[in-house]
């Protein structure tokens, strides 16, 4: 995975969802040979030279300031995480702590999964891999101990798992779009981290539709999500998560928890779960 094309072709995606009539731009007519703002356009909006820009659509983005960045942002009209994203990758990555838990959680983090008796809990490491889990959790979104470790990942259960695309039904398309976006986001703050590029590499190997959406380049943090699960047990299951992210040194964990609406059928149906 190239940053320099990561970075050229992000930009284009981000130019060709807009129209002159969107930016307030006056549209002569005729046929357009590429989708969206052409790159003087842009460079108009944003007060830039179109060599200036040309350069930085061309995957050089070291000499760019900080002020010119947020005024192409602001002409992309890009979204919070999306501005994000370009200055990590317009920039030279710097050292990536490498991921040294890929294969052992520690012990207070186990035990706090395990403390969660009416909540799925999931530790996640930097490139979706489950790092470990609670009991609820396997009742929920299924057994993760079988699973090999190389595709014991959030990535692989959604797009390489018939299982999920039961469990999330007709919203499969949208949580899969929201993972891809989010893994972008992991991807520019994690830049240079192998493992991850490799993860990425895989799964748009491995998967149509993830290779589909990788190539629309949605960014966007994974926060607060509902759920509605079509569970084979306990029927319709709406969930609310939460990621909580962890110090990223020495390990690189998050929390993905989940909890039901007290007192809502929901939540009854994950008592009954967790007394099975």
């Amino acid at each position: 995975m190239d940053d320099r094309t990561e970075l050229s072709e992000f930009l284009k995606s981000r130019r060709a969802r807009l129209s002159p009539q969107d930016v307030g731009l006056r549209d002569y007519g005729g046929v357009r040979r590429v989708a969206g703002l052409r790159r003087e356009e842009l460079a108009r909006l944003a007060g830039v030279s179109i060599a200036h820009y040309t350069r930085l659509e061309q995957g050089n983005g070291d000499s760019v300031s900080d002020e010119v960045l947020e005024a192409i942002g602001a002409a992309l009209r890009l979204e919070a995480d999306e501005l994000a994203y370009l200055r990590r990758i317009a920039r030279r990555p710097t050292p990536c702590v490498a991921d040294t838990a890929a294969t052992d959680l520690p012990a207070g983090l186990r035990y706090l999964l395990e403390s969660f008796v009416m909540t799925p809990a999931l530790a996640i490491g930097r490139h979706t891999q489950i790092m470990g889990w609670n009991r609820l959790a396997v009742a929920v979104f299924g057994d993760f101990h079988v699973l090999p470790d190389h595709r014991r990942t959030l990535s692989h259960l959604l797009f390489d798992n018939p299982y999920l695309r039961e469990l999330h039904g007709a919203a499969w398309e949208r949580v899969a779009r929201e993972h891809v976006a989010h893994l972008r986001v992991l991807l520019g703050r994690f830049r240079g981290d192998q493992a991850l590029a490799a993860h990425i590499d895989q799964l748009r190997e491995l998967s149509a539709d993830f290779a589909r959406l990788w190539a629309e380049h949605p960014v966007a943090q994974v926060r607060n999500r509902t759920y509605l699960l079509h569970h084979p047990v306990v029927g319709e299951l709406t969930l609310h998560g939460e990621l909580v992210a962890l110090p990223d040194a020495p390990s690189c964990f998050g929390l993905d928890l989940f909890a039901a609406e007290p007192g809502s059928a929901s939540e009854r149906a994950l008592r009954q779960l967790a007394s099975q």
